[in-house]
């Protein structure tokens, strides 16, 4: 049996044609990982996988199904597809379903460009644990500091192909490397937690792992002595590290698959503004050394950047082949799948754009408020956009920070939160989301 990806993928179509398939496409991972947790200066827990895992999906008429294997063998695929193909009978009718026509098709791509994997060997396990040991000893050296919960490094490489019946033919490889370290300040029912990491493509990207325990360690000994802050409307500075996940709800909300269930709070917002007319949110996939860029999409279509709001105005969903036919459009080149599931809409690398002013500057402009650096739980309802979450972080008073704060909750409306958004100017580049510190005025906050 040949063991090349796209040897593997090639005979996945073939056994599927064999077995009745009118179209299919075929994805093949190989996959390797390797992590290093530390504890005590000691090494805790040392895991390392290799696989190579398969899917495959066929379609017959407008009918489909999927199936997936993490065994390559020739009767397996054989199985797969004779499976595939028996439940695709079974299977729903969708007028929406079908591969892109060839001539929409990826042709050529750059991925020297792309930079997506590191040149360099697969790191000794030696300088993982190395770099763990490194972070937690940097960590319980600050002072307040009581224990070192967690302290890890990791590396991963994965190949990908893509085939389909159509005639595409396409694969990449990725590398990432990893240093993680989570650090707890007081005792008991005082204890405090916080965290820091960094995950890079490139191991010469990677943040100094004592960089990183020292600043988990700062982080948790700033929390203690926590309390609850007074209940009222106030307003709220989003950090840097959380900040993206309000950009994150907006993201679903502009989903393909839930604009065409028409269960979105954004439903009818094309063409409207949605965020202050300075602030855009770009999508490019063509990002160098980033984790969420690639040459083409999960259904072979070129990917491209595009833009997702302008001058605060919503432009674009993000659709794959099905769900941009539901809606009467074309595919945004968005389809996403791993083995076991076929193609649906995701997005790529975003940007959000900075303001001018520095996250202190908003503090001092803020007065009275909440500066949040960690949430916990989530409560919105993806039809009215209402939001809740619990939330921590510290109380500022006249424009200083005064103490930590934990166990309150923070609520509003996605819709009006993000319309009054006021961007800093201290979003890190490298990311895939690359989205400032945001402040909120007029959030509810339920505490004390």
């Amino acid at each position: 049996m040949a063991d090349t990806l796209s040897d593997i993928t090639q005979s996945l179509l073939e056994t599927a044609r064999k077995a009745g398939a009118d179209a299919a496409d075929a994805v093949a991972v190989r996959d390797t990982s390797l992590t290093i947790d530390v504890r005590e200066a000691a090494l805790e827990q040392a895991e390392r996988s290799e696989g190579v895992d398969i899917g495959l999906r066929v379609l017959i008429g407008q009918r489909q199904a999927n199936v997936s294997a993490s065994d390559i063998s020739a009767e397996t695929l054989r199985t797969m597809a004779e499976s595939a193909v028996a439940m695709a009978r079974e299977a729903p009718e969708d007028p929406n379903l079908g591969l892109a026509d060839p001539a929409d098709l990826a042709t050529s791509w750059d991925l020297a460009a792309l930079e997506l994997a590191d040149p360099a060997d697969e790191p000794d396990p030696a300088m993982l644990q190395a770099d763990a040991l490194a972070a937690e000893a940097a960590a319980e050296g600050v002072v307040g500091v009581t224990q070192v919960q967690a302290a890890s490094a990791a590396y991963g490489a994965a190949e990908v192909h893509l085939a389909a019946s159509n005639g595409f033919s396409g694969g990449y490889r990725r590398t990432s490397r990893s240093i993680s370290c989570v650090a707890i300040s007081g005792n008991g029912a005082e204890m405090e937690r916080d965290y820091d990491g960094d995950m890079r493509i490139f191991q010469a990207d990677l943040r100094d792992p004592a960089d990183i325990g020292q600043t988990a360690g700062t982080r948790a000994a700033s929390r203690a002595g926590a309390r609850k802050p007074r209940t009222g409307t106030y307003p709220v500075l989003f950090e840097e590290r959380i900040s993206s996940s309000l950009i994150g709800h907006l993201l679903a909300a502009i989903n393909g698959a839930a604009i065409a269930r028409g269960s979105s709070w954004l439903r009818d917002a094309m063409d409207t503004q949605i965020l202050p007319e300075a602030l855009s949110v770009i999508e490019d996939p063509h990002r160098p050394r980033v984790t969420g860029s690639r040459p083409f999409d999960a259904e072979g279509l070129p990917t491209q950047r595009r833009a997702i709001v302008e001058g605060g105005v919503l432009k674009s969903w993000t659709l794959d082949l099905a769900t941009g036919r539901k809606l009467g459009l074309r595919s945004t080149a968005n389809a996403a799948r791993g083995t076991s599931g076929p193609p649906s809409p995701s997005p790529w690398n975003i940007a959000l754009t900075q303001g001018a002013a520095s996250p202190t500057d908003l503090l001092h402009d803020m007065g009275t408020g909440l500066l949040v650096t960690s949430m916990i739980g989530s409560t919105i309802n993806p039809t009215t956009g209402d939001y809740s979450r619990g939330a921590s972080g510290f109380w500022i008073e006249n424009g200083q920070i005064t103490h930590p704060v934990n166990e309150c909750t923070i609520a509003g409306n996605l819709r009006d939160m993000l319309a009054r958004i006021v961007p800093a100017n201290d979003a890190r580049p490298h990311l895939s989301r690359v989205v400032p510190s945001l402040l909120i005025e007029g959030m509810t906050l339920a505490g004390a």
